[in-house]
């Protein structure tokens, strides 16, 4: 797991090294003459590196041993000086070890999965000094039985499965995490990516959701190893995390499709180069498309329209055919061949971007959940929240979103 400032997972951590103290001889040349017990004959000068053995190295750890009603997502705590953690072992009531890994900041190790209620563990963890000696700290402890209040969760990623290049890691609490709770709550939230690609967390106004991206898009090829290991967490006022949530995609090639209103025109490139042009109509002036970057959220190769039951008056029921949906308000790409004569020339839709059926195939062919589709130009501007929408601000906007500081120099 990385520095959570950076928000990059840190489960396949071996060790952490903490700087060496060490000490100098504060006595002059001179004042060891003078303290000797015999006369002094030369006083050769004392090298400018020479130092002492800073001593033994001292650890200590929470929770506090006998402490009990430890909530199960327990990580144990280190302090540890002269020397650094070469080995953390968890054992249940039974004597069974327990997995974990250390943060790379050294400030604790994080076991593999939520430990269990009303149970008793104990840790041991050994730190050895820069002369080899090793120093020993025990401690257990008696987690809480299951709370009676729960947040709910979701992860919007899943194993195994390939995403466009702007798929953000995107997390939902039910209810939503209040601001003075959500950096204890980040902190446990963990994302890995191969090759390295930094980035950080940031949440909605109404703390439901909680959104990861790095400053770009992700490179075509990315891994990414997500866990979400709030099962057993405090969340604020009396709600503890529901489970462990954790998943391990990838990201696909790149593929970018960007609508312009002025032109009634969409433009499709593949890995930066364009690779088609077609006729779009967007939404007419009394429901106008929203301009912004958003991004595949689900894809439909049969649906069914319904606004009957907001709109009973004036809504519709109409059957559509490779509906790929953009924002959680209703705006699609989709097959619209009631309106190929007004594709490229004027708008007619009720927000959605309408291509001919042909080209609609062509396009749900060949997209992934998680490619960006840019719309511009338009009378209405997207809301942030209403889709996936993180691309729809600057890193700068994004990163004031997080819980925790995020490093000026990423970005």
């Amino acid at each position: 797991m990385l520095d959570l400032r950076r928000c990059v997972a840190t489960l396949l951590a071996l060790a952490v090294t903490v700087p060496l103290a060490a000490c100098g001889d504060d006595k002059s040349p001179e004042a060891a003459v003078a303290a000797s017990a015999g006369p002094a004959t030369s006083t050769a000068p004392i090298p400018e590196s020479a130092t002492v053995d800073a001593g033994p190295a001292t650890v200590s750890v929470t929770p506090a041993a006998g402490k009990k009603n430890v909530p199960v997502s327990a990580e144990i705590g280190l302090k540890v000086s002269n020397g650094e953690v070469t080995s953390v072992q968890l054992t249940d009531s039974k004597g069974k070890a327990v997995a974990g890994e250390l943060r790379t900041d050294g400030s604790a190790w994080v076991p593999g999965k939520t430990l269990k209620t009303n149970q008793t563990y104990a840790a041991q963890v050994t730190a050895t000094a820069a002369d080899g000696t090793t120093t020993t700290a025990k401690t257990s402890f008696t987690t809480m039985g299951a709370p009676g209040k729960r947040t709910g969760t979701g992860l919007y990623l899943f194993d195994d499965y390939t995403y466009g290049v702007a798929m953000p890691v995107v997390v939902e609490f039910n209810p939503g995490i209040k601001k003075a709770d959500r950096a204890a709550v980040q902190k446990r939230m963990f994302v890995e990516t191969t090759p390295a690609q930094p980035g950080t967390w940031s949440w909605t106004s109404s703390g439901t959701q909680a959104y990861y991206r790095a400053p770009e898009f992700w490179q075509s090829g990315t891994t990414l190893k997500v866990r979400i290991a709030v099962g057993g967490l405090p969340t604020g006022k009396g709600f503890y995390g529901d489970k462990d949530r954790a998943a391990t995609a990838k990201i696909g090639r790149k593929f970018v499709m960007k609508v312009d209103n002025a032109t009634k025109k969409m433009t499709v490139l593949k890995d930066d180069k364009v690779v088609k042009t077609m006729p779009v109509s967007l939404g007419k002036s009394s429901t106008p498309s929203s301009s912004g970057t958003m991004v595949i959220i689900e894809k439909m190769s049969h649906t069914v329209f319904d606004t009957t039951d907001t709109d009973p008056e004036n809504g519709y029921k109409t059957p559509i055919d490779y509906a790929q949906r953009l924002t959680w308000s209703g705006q699609y790409i989709h097959s619209a061949p009631w309106s190929t004569g007004a594709q490229g020339r004027r708008n007619v839709s009720h927000g959605c971007v309408n291509v001919s059926p042909s080209n609609a195939t062509w396009l749900f062919d060949k997209t992934l959940v998680g490619d960006p589709v840019t719309v511009k130009g338009t009378g209405d501007k997207l809301d942030y929240g209403n889709g996936w929408t993180p691309w729809d601000v600057s890193w700068e906007k994004f990163a004031e979103g997080s819980a925790l500081p995020v490093p000026a120099g990423l970005g």
